[in-house]
């Protein structure tokens, strides 16, 4: 299968600039790295309405919640190691326990960060902003997903997390299609195995599906691009319709979303399960597509968990 590639950052851009000629509550904060999170295209179009922070991650998250407090809507970037890591008290203290309107869109997020190496390849954002009360924590699969989930947030009232990609991504969906907060996207049907996709794993379940089928197993494909809340009914359906559920991220395994759709399935429908993750370990430099493929995050991965969980249903 072949897709045309393209940046997830590069349609957050063209998403604010879009917010910005909507809206005139919008503002932008960036902690330096404009160039890199396209919060440029921003800057560009409506210089009054933005605020380079400096590299000081924590300040930028205070002053996003100020900003918020007097009414605006605040978008906050820099790259997902730095947001959800070293800004992680102003996070919690200072935008999630007030329920302020702060939207953190970070880029460079996992292991695809390549050659920037394990300490900017953050493997446990998710887990991290996922646990705080309040946010809503978003995982789009591609550039039209990404732009069409930033508009959807700008509506949204509340702190949110959108994690991007450094790489550029297959596009696998349509600035058509639909994006709810809190709803999966059934991409494939099938009722032998359910694979749940988040981020750039989505691409490759759905080729592991076409390999699947040539085997004679039929998979569903579900694009989980909201974590919180998760689409539980969505996942509940399609651990009772296919009998057997494999999740697919690049992310840690400890407290991912693996971790999350077991614990849901196994209040309401325990179902056998396997999980493509990171394996608790922290990444190195080199390619994306080579880091992919040394850490076990390709269709290859999908298909061999699809395969050995179809067995254990039996």
């Amino acid at each position: 299968m072949s897709w045309a590639m393209e940046s997830q950052r590069k349609n957050y851009g063209k998403a604010l600039v879009e917010l910005g000629k909507r809206r005139k509550d919008i503002v932008v904060l960036d902690a330096d790295l404009s160039g890199s999170t396209r919060t440029v295209e921003f800057k560009t179009a409506y210089p009054e309405r933005f605020f380079n922070c400096g590299i000081a991650e924590q300040n930028m998250m205070g002053t996003a919640a100020g900003l918020a407090v007097g009414g605006m809507t605040v978008f906050a970037s820099t790259f997902a190691v730095f947001a959800t890591g070293r800004a992680y008290d102003q996070v919690r203290q200072s935008i999630a326990y007030p329920d302020l309107n702060v939207k953190i869109v970070a880029s460079h997020a996992g292991i695809t960060v390549g050659g920037d190496g394990a300490s900017h390849q953050t493997m446990e954002d998710i887990a991290l902003m996922n646990a705080i009360p309040n946010m809503t924590v978003i995982v789009p699969a591609d550039g039209p997903e990404t732009y069409r989930a930033v508009l959807a947030l700008a509506d949204h009232h509340g702190p949110a997390y959108v994690r991007m990609g450094r790489s550029d991504v297959p596009i696998i969906t349509s600035n058509e299609d639909e994006f709810k907060i809190g709803k999966a996207s059934i991409l494939r049907d099938g009722n032998d195995v359910a694979l749940v996709g988040i981020g750039q794993m989505v691409a490759p379940c759905l080729l592991a599906a076409d390999a699947l089928k040539a085997k004679g197993i039929n998979a569903r494909v579900i694009n989980l691009s909201t974590i919180k809340p998760l689409d539980v009914g969505t996942l509940e359906k399609a651990a009772r319709d296919c009998g057997c559920v494999v999740t697919a991220e690049e992310h840690n395994i400890v407290s991912g979303v693996g971790t999350l759709v077991a614990a849901a399935l196994a209040e309401r429908c325990p179902t056998p399960m396997e999980r493509v993750a990171m394996q608790d370990v922290f990444g190195q430099s080199g390619e994306s597509d080579e880091l992919m493929r040394e850490y076990g995050l390709s269709e290859k991965e999908v298909i061999a968990a699809a395969i050995k969980v179809t067995e254990r249903k039996k």
